[in-house]
């Protein structure tokens, strides 16, 4: 039987969001999707999915079109779709309290006020699955963080985005390959 795996990414859709912060999630599919020669090409339960395989198991790269606050519905339909046990699933999001350039992944726990996450918890049921968190660090001075996360990254911290991509991707097909512990040894940290 063919083991099947969906990775959803984080984000909102539409062109002004896509170099936010918070759209950091979906930037690491874009990642992914390169890296493994696959093309976002349907849409499917309120999603843009691409799918394709990887050293023998099926990969679903989804980004939720729902807008942040409603991903659990993108979420819990390519779930139910595809049959999929919880351990099959890992969710890439943006992380305020971890700061940019840091990684971590974990098998559980809440949503750490993500609101997206917030969103695919109560819709699951569960938080009994993979996430990656990346970071994005705190916003500066008395910024509201919803303004913070809105905003696109700075030129100056693009070198260290793409450094911070490259490894959630390289933990993502580790993920896939060897296990979420595997993966959170090899990964978890400061990509510096």
């Amino acid at each position: 039987m063919t083991e099947t795996y969906l990775i959803v990414g984080l984000g909102n859709p539409g062109r002004e969001y896509r170099e936010t912060r918070h759209n950091i999630g979906f930037m690491l599919l874009d990642r992914l999707a390169v890296k493994l020669d696959l093309r976002f090409t349907r849409l499917q339960s309120r999603a843009l999915v691409a799918d394709g395989w990887y050293q023998e198991r099926k990969i679903l790269l989804a980004k939720p079109q729902t807008f942040m606050n409603l991903s659990g519905q993108a979420v819990q339909g390519l779930m139910r779709f595809y049959q999929l046990p919880l351990d099959r699933l890992l969710v890439a999001h943006d992380h305020l309290d971890l700061p940019l350039g840091v990684l971590r992944l974990r098998p559980d726990g809440g949503a750490g006020g993500q609101r997206g996450m917030e969103s695919i918890l109560e819709r699951l049921g569960s938080d009994d699955f993979a996430r990656l968190r990346l970071g994005i660090g705190r916003p500066p001075g008395q910024m509201d963080p919803a303004a913070y996360v809105l905003q696109d990254f700075a030129p100056a911290e693009r070198p260290l985005l793409s450094d911070v991509l490259e490894r959630a991707a390289e933990a993502v097909l580790t993920w896939v390959t060897d296990g979420l512990e595997a993966a959170m040894n090899r990964f978890n940290g400061s990509v510096a």
